[in-house]
């Protein structure tokens, strides 16, 4: 999506807003001993109240109003009554959402409780890679040296990026032109950011694993080598200075 009017931003800026709050206040719920499907529910009451609507339930019939992944779990995760919390657990909450007509896309990784399995080193990469790609983003950059930088500062960590995962664009569809903004350099890929465009960017970082596989579930993804991934993500404005961080709300980057 570009944007050509302020309707059209502020409709953006709404349901950000939406998904940024809800994302936040359930990475401030989330605890020990709750399963995945209680903090689902807790997410769906609050898109609820800003009358959005789940964009991975409305896109694809995704059995869950958020997706919500935990350990060994990439993306994608299922949320379910059997999935009980635990501390220290890497989990992952993707929120994304329509509303008016608008959609976004944000989601985070974070660890549950206290850190007692090593896991926030991977987090705070995922973190500042993140906000590195923000940084660098602008109308004319290629999205190649984007996805460039990624992988060059996963790789001074001792971590790697997944190749098969990408950010998008976004604003009337969940997934819209320009796909697979990945977090590599593909040096057969010529396109530029366009100012006023809107993209959801996302890093995929990881401690083993170089790509994500689907489970028999048809819908969790785990690492085709296992370990452990930490996503972060935010839907921006591209201009020709610093991005518009529409989701800022989220505070994803503290």
């Amino acid at each position: 999506m570009s944007i050509t009017n302020e309707d059209q931003m502020i409709g953006m800026q709404k349901v950000s807003e939406a998904v940024a709050y809800t994302l936040k206040k359930m990475t401030e719920y989330a605890e020990p001993g709750m399963t995945t499907k209680d903090l689902d529910e807790y997410g769906a009451k609050i898109l609820e109240g800003f009358g959005a609507k789940s964009a991975p339930y409305l896109t694809y019939g995704f059995p869950g109003w958020t997706c919500i992944s935990v350990d060994n779990e990439f993306c994608h995760g299922i949320p379910t009554n059997q999935r009980i919390l635990k501390e220290g657990d890497l989990i992952n909450i993707d929120v994304s959402a329509e509303l008016n007509g608008y959609w976004a896309d944000n989601g985070g990784s974070f660890v549950i409780g206290k850190d007692i399995h090593g896991h926030q080193k991977l987090v705070e990469a995922s973190k500042d890679i993140l906000r590195k790609a923000i940084d660098n983003i602008k109308g004319g950059v290629k999205i190649a040296d984007i996805g460039h930088l990624m992988e060059t500062e996963a790789k001074k960590r001792g971590l790697k990026v997944i190749k098969n995962l990408g950010g998008h664009g976004v604003g009337r569809s969940l997934h819209e032109q320009p796909d697979e903004l990945l977090n590599y350099k593909n040096r057969y890929d010529t396109r530029r950011f366009k100012k006023n465009s809107v993209v959801a960017i996302e890093t995929f970082i990881s401690t083993d694993s170089n790509l994500a596989v689907e489970l028999k579930d048809g819908w969790t993804m785990v690492g085709n080598k296992g370990g452990y991934m930490a996503q972060h993500e935010h839907t921006i404005v591209i201009t020709d200075g610093k991005p518009i961080i529409l989701t800022e709300m989220n505070e994803i980057l503290n």
